[in-house]
């Protein structure tokens, strides 16, 4: 296994341990800290898997596969941990987690007919702004910190529906084509 696959199965293997710190009083005052940390490096191994991949001519079938499935395990899970907090609201994460259900579908039926469906700017863009708003509601400094998550969030959701929207349209063919 190569480095950029490895580096993708410790976002996978970081998970549980996030969403631990985040819904459990285990380590006290700490918790939030520790899932902050843990995000942000799992976060930074998204950022890393890819260069190194891409500049070591390292891509294979398996990181084309579990990178995108661990950036939506890492970012779905720290959406609902959110939650209950109060710091997200349940039908925002709904619209975003339906939109990851949709582009997997996608995939899934172009993968079917021989397609490869390539991440797009726009998906890039909303995921490096919903890992920034992770980021800004789980630190929670407070003051203008607030008004920054708010628009965080909203981005977030507009980048969400927009990548959504870009997807469909690049990729009709595979609805109209593919069987369905």
């Amino acid at each position: 296994m190569n480095l950029p696959n490895k580096l993708t199965v410790l976002r996978v293997i970081m998970v549980p341990f996030f969403v631990f710190f985040m819904l459990t009083d285990a380590g006290g005052a700490a918790n939030k800290w520790i899932a902050l940390v843990i995000f942000c490096v799992a976060s930074l191994t998204d950022m890393l898997d890819g260069k190194i991949a891409r500049a070591r001519n390292l891509v294979t079938n398996f990181g084309k596969f579990m990178d995108p499935l661990a950036d939506k395990l890492l970012v779905c899970s720290a959406m609902i941990c959110l939650i209950p907090s109060g710091d997200l609201e349940a039908w925002i994460v709904i619209v975003i987690i339906a939109r990851e259900f949709i582009i997997s579908g996608f995939r899934l039926v172009a993968s079917d007919n021989g397609i490869v469906i390539a991440a797009s700017y726009w998906g890039k863009f909303k995921t490096v702004s919903q890992m920034a708003m992770i980021i800004v509601l789980i630190a929670d400094f407070g003051g203008v910190f607030d008004m920054i998550g708010i628009a965080l969030i909203w981005v977030s959701l507009i980048l969400t529906v927009v990548s959504l929207i870009d997807y469909v349209a690049k990729n009709v063919q595979v609805l109209t084509q593919g069987g369905m």
